[in-house]
């Protein structure tokens, strides 16, 4: 499994570097409106914080405001999550490119333990988690692969720690306008029990999501709609089940 996961990161890495290579070359002269840089913010309020099937701890709803800066198919932002109790708090840093309309790679820079020296960045010491993704988003279908490749994702080597390359994927299917369907699952190291960013005991390939959400617009105003949704999580590789209701901002 280790050989495989490492394959993985490499073709992630190759097609990053192919992708922005094509779409340059595709880009003869950027539209006026890439000239212009563009910031926006934006907050989800979640009943329960639960992250590609496994639920991440905190207790309760939780706040997860979102800050990005576009230029053209460049996309800079931070994303957060805190809980209403203050037991739980992420930060998490992306950068991303839209290579078209279908297709995007995004490298995302996760922190799940801001406590724990959050300017700390050794690759053996850090607390940080840097993960390569690719995703395709068609008009019904969707699809994304993400592999994490540098930070706290360990496997355990003889008596040494390296990288796991933890891998999940997600196959995503709209089922009409406003409910789709998912499934995801994760690529883990045969060596990387109970040490990897997902903290599970199942090495190969495992299904950890299976997710169903709904979604609908709440006229609160003439001028102001409430987007809410809801999701039914399975998890079997956890054998856990839940659901969560998302009002967006």
């Amino acid at each position: 499994m280790k050989a495989l996961n490492r394959t993985f990161s490499k073709v992630l890495a190759g097609l990053f570097l192919s992708s922005l290579a094509l779409s340059a070359s595709a880009q003869d002269a950027p539209a006026a409106s890439s000239t212009k840089g563009e910031f926006s913010v934006g907050a989800d309020l979640v009943s329960s914080y639960v992250w590609r099937g496994f639920d991440q701890g905190a207790t309760g709803p939780s706040i997860q405001p979102t800050v990005e800066f576009t230029y053209g198919s460049l996309s800079i932002g931070a994303w957060g999550s805190t809980n209403f109790a203050g037991t739980s708090k992420e930060c998490d840093f992306y950068v991303g490119y839209a290579v078209s309309d279908a297709f995007s790679v995004t490298i995302t820079d996760y922190n799940w333990a801001i406590a724990n020296n959050y300017f700390e960045y050794d690759n053996d010491l850090t607390s940080h988690v840097y993960e390569l993704g690719l995703a395709y988003s068609g008009e019904k279908f969707s699809a994304s692969v993400n592999t994490m490749f540098y930070g706290a994702d360990k496997a355990v080597d003889g008596a040494d720690l390296k990288n796991a390359y933890t891998t999940y994927f997600e196959l995503g299917y709209a089922l009409t306008d406003n409910t789709s369907l998912a499934v995801g699952g994760l690529l883990v190291n045969e060596d990387a029990v109970g040490i990897n960013a997902y903290g599970v005991a199942q090495d190969g390939v495992n299904i950890c999501n299976i997710s169903l959400t709904t979604s609908k617009d709440i006229k609160i105003t003439d001028s102001f709609t409430l987007p809410l949704s809801g999701s039914v999580i399975l998890n079997p590789m956890s054998e856990d089940v839940n659901f969560v209701v998302t009002a967006s901002f």
